[in-house]
C-alpha cells in the first residue's frame, strides 16, 4: 500500500486528521471510561497516534496548535501510555521542521529499582515542558503527568489533548495546574453528543 506523504497545510492536516480519528477512532456504545464513567461513545485515539498517515497529522496539528498559543517549550511528552506516541509525534514533526523539541515518558509511579525515575527520557529539569493526552475525561492523567514533572524539576507551561470530551477536564486542569488546557478538537466538532 502507497500513501501520499507530502507536506500539506495545516488547515488540510487538521480536516484530515478530524476524518481520520471519525473513521478510525469513534466506537459507539456503551463503555466505562478510565476514569470510572460510562459513555455512549469511545473515542480510541491510539487507533490513530498509531496509525501511519494519522500520526503525521498527529505531530502537525498539536505542533500548530501549541505555535498558535504561543507555548515556548523544549520537551513533550505525558502518562505512558496515551501520550507516548503524541510526544513522539510532535518530536518528529518538530523535527522535520528543523526545530529542537525532545519527548518523555511519564510513569504511573516512580520505578523502585535501576535509576528509581518516573520521567523517563533527556533530561527535563529547568526545561519548559508540555504535558501531552490523547483525550481526557477527568484531568487526572494530566494532573500526574504535571506532579511528576515537576517533582523532577521541569517547568510545566502548558497541557494539550487532541480531544476534549467537554466533561470537565480542561477547566479542571488549569485550576489544578495552573497552565492552560488546549484542545485540537471538541467532542462537537466529531459530531459526538
Amino acid at each position: 500500500m502507497s500513501t501520499d506523504f507530502s507536506p500539506v497545510d495545516l488547515a488540510t492536516a487538521r480536516e484530515r486528521l478530524r476524518e481520520l480519528i471519525k473513521d478510525l477512532a469513534v466506537v459507539r456504545g456503551k463503555v466505562t471510561l478510565a476514569s470510572g464513567i460510562e459513555a455512549d461513545y469511545y473515542v480510541d485515539l491510539r487507533r490513530v497516534t498509531l496509525h501511519h498517515e494519522a500520526s503525521r497529522y498527529v505531530g502537525q496539528v498539536m505542533l500548530g496548535l501549541l505555535d498558535e498559543a504561543g507555548i515556548a517549550f523544549d520537551a513533550a511528552g505525558g502518562l505512558t501510555m496515551g501520550a507516548d506516541p503524541v510526544g513522539n509525534a510532535i518530536m518528529r514533526t518538530a523535527g522535520d521542521q528543523g526545530r529542537a523539541v525532545d519527548t518523555f515518558v511519564v510513569r504511573k509511579a516512580q520505578k523502585s529499582y535501576g535509576m528509581g525515575r518516573q520521567v523517563e527520557g533527556p533530561s527535563v529539569v529547568g526545561r519548559n515542558v508540555v504535558v501531552v493526552e490523547d483525550t481526557s475525561t477527568t484531568g487526572g492523567s494530566a494532573l500526574t503527568a504535571v506532579e511528576a514533572l515537576q517533582k523532577a524539576g521541569a517547568n510545566v507551561v502548558a497541557v494539550a489533548v487532541i480531544v476534549d470530551r467537554r466533561t470537565g477536564a480542561k477547566e479542571r486542569i488549569e485550576e489544578t495546574a495552573g497552565v492552560p488546557c488546549l484542545y485540537a478538537y471538541s467532542k462537537d466538532e466529531l459530531g459526538l453528543d
